[in-house]
């Protein structure tokens, strides 16, 4: 009926194509090809020669970003469908961010699910088409764009999250995160329908022109920002994300932990900077409660884990609240808005290499000892130099010690709420300035379990770290340090990356 009804509004002139440019679609066109192929290689390959599979789409994402490499040479914005889809610097930043932190992972995932026993065709190609949804997102600026590339991320990594189908912990994470997330998803469609429904607008810059200051779009507004703050695990909305992370393959954890929240994130900015800006009332005292909730929880609770895998999940629960604090105060005035921008920005570069990176030396450690318990670190550098200095950079950034990325990357934090002035930004900062004390605590213990603590078993047997989770390791520590050292060169990257309206 719908097609019959276009031909007929084509024939009178009253409906024309929708614009498609091509070459700002490419790296998605590219994404989706790579999925199909992964599908349809699988087929045809022996269950011997499955890790063929996580190659191909290792290549393919490797091939995806070779078209953000023209649209930056490029250098104009393009926008298509009204608006609802705009490929701009921002946009291409993030894009890259995404296809970076998914090609990490399908490295660490490599020799992993070969030596589990894992189905790789379905992984690889989930995987693919969840990060396809990232992609997506960075470009959207329309409500049912981003609710698509939302599910579109989402639905895959429950999927993901459950992938050791035979243990009953991996199957309670999907469980908890589905379910979890269905719910929060419908409380973000409601309050999308609720803007629509008082603007008539469903892009971001009609939403912006249009939006009032009645009740009913205080509670939509509300309704949105609690609905991404499940998928950013922020507190109270981050019950999923501790027994999904310990449940899930270590992989999976990775990229739930940083490439999903910063999907989420990046959708949160753009709600910001360009839906919202206007309604500063609404949405900035909610992200200074969720900020300050955040950080406390996540702090206090990683400092009683004896799982490394729960303790990152509750540090990544923390540095959530070390993201949200910027946009507490984002609309002060023009300067702590163009702070809180590369605050955020900044924060979610670094905080991808540095997470990712942790993660790996989760895995290639538990190769060896076959735990997740902290305590199975107890002596690593006496037989493993190597894995214990790439740990011991990963934590020192985690915890903001100079001259790692993760210091510079709380200290533009800081700086955007100190450029803030007012009360409740300092004691936003003061907080913060508390918490990452506390972080140092635990993130401290893994280190003190490497270097200071003898092996408790004697074993000193070298770790073998496969080509693949060695080369994911270096990635990302190299990420870390270049930050670290050259930190003026990513803020005026990512000040360069500024939102199109």
């Amino acid at each position: 009926m719908s097609s019959v009804l276009g031909l007929a509004l084509a024939a009178t002139g009253e409906w024309k194509a929708p614009h498609l440019d091509y070459h700002a679609l490419a790296p998605e066109i590219v994404l989706t090809v790579v999925a199909m192929v992964v599908l349809i290689v699988d087929l045809f390959v022996d269950e011997t020669r499955k890790f063929i599979i996580t190659t191909v789409a290792g290549i393919g994402v490797a091939l995806s970003a070779i078209p953000l490499l023209t649209l930056a040479a490029d250098g104009s914005s393009r926008s298509m469908f009204d608006g609802a889809y705009v490929v701009d610097k921002y946009s291409l930043l993030f894009k890259g961010l995404f296809l970076v932190a998914g090609y990490i992972v399908l490295l660490m995932s490599s020799n992993y699910l070969s030596e589990g026993d894992y189905y790789e065709g379905e992984y690889s190609f989930l995987l693919v088409t969840s990060m396809l949804g990232m992609v997506v997102m960075a470009s959207a600026r329309d409500l049912i764009t981003i609710f698509v590339a939302l599910e579109m991320l989402s639905i895959p990594a429950y999927l993901l999250a459950g992938w050791r189908k035979r243990d009953l912990k991996s199957n309670e994470a999907a469980l908890k995160y589905y379910l979890l997330g269905v719910v929060a998803s419908t409380v973000m469609l409601y309050g999308m329908s609720l803007i629509y429904g008082i603007t008539g607008e469903t892009t971001l810059v009609g939403i912006s022109d249009n939006m009032t200051s009645k009740p009913i779009a205080i509670v939509g507004i509300f309704m949105i920002i609690c609905g991404f703050a499940f998928k950013v695990s922020a507190v109270p909305f981050h019950q999923w994300a501790p027994d999904t992370y310990e449940g899930a393959p270590t992989p999976i954890t990775a990229y739930l932990s940083v490439a999903s929240k910063a999907a989420g994130f990046v959708a949160l900015t753009q709600l910001v900077f360009v839906g919202f800006f206007g309604q500063k009332e609404v949405w900035q005292p909610t992200f200074w409660i969720f900020a300050v909730l955040t950080m406390v929880v996540g702090n206090l609770t990683a400092l009683r884990q004896t799982n490394i895998v729960r303790m990152l999940a509750y540090s990544s629960i923390a540095q959530a609240g070390f993201i949200l604090a910027p946009l507490a105060v984002a609309a002060e005035n023009n300067t702590t808005a163009k702070s809180a921008f590369t605050a955020v920005s900044l924060y979610l570069l670094v905080y991808t290499l540095m997470n990712l990176g942790a993660f790996s030396m989760v895995i290639a450690v538990a190769r060896k000892t076959r735990s997740g318990e902290i305590s199975s670190f107890d002596g690593l550098f006496h037989y493993a130099p190597f894995p214990t200095v790439m740990m011991t950079l990963f934590m020192f950034s985690l915890a903001g010690i100079p001259p790692l990325g993760g210091f510079w990357a709380k200290f533009y934090v800081f700086k955007a709420l100190l450029d803030a002035g007012n009360l409740w930004a300092i004691i936003l900062a003061v907080v913060a300035s508390v918490n990452s004390v506390i972080a140092f605590f635990y993130y401290a213990s893994v280190m003190r379990a490497m270097w200071m603590r003898p092996n408790p078993d004697g074993d000193t047997r070298p770790i073998k770290i496969p080509p693949s989770l060695g080369a994911a390791m270096v990635l990302c520590a190299i990420g870390v340090v270049a930050v670290g050292v050259y930190p003026t060169l990513f803020t005026e990257l990512v000040d360069l990356a500024s939102l199109s309206r």
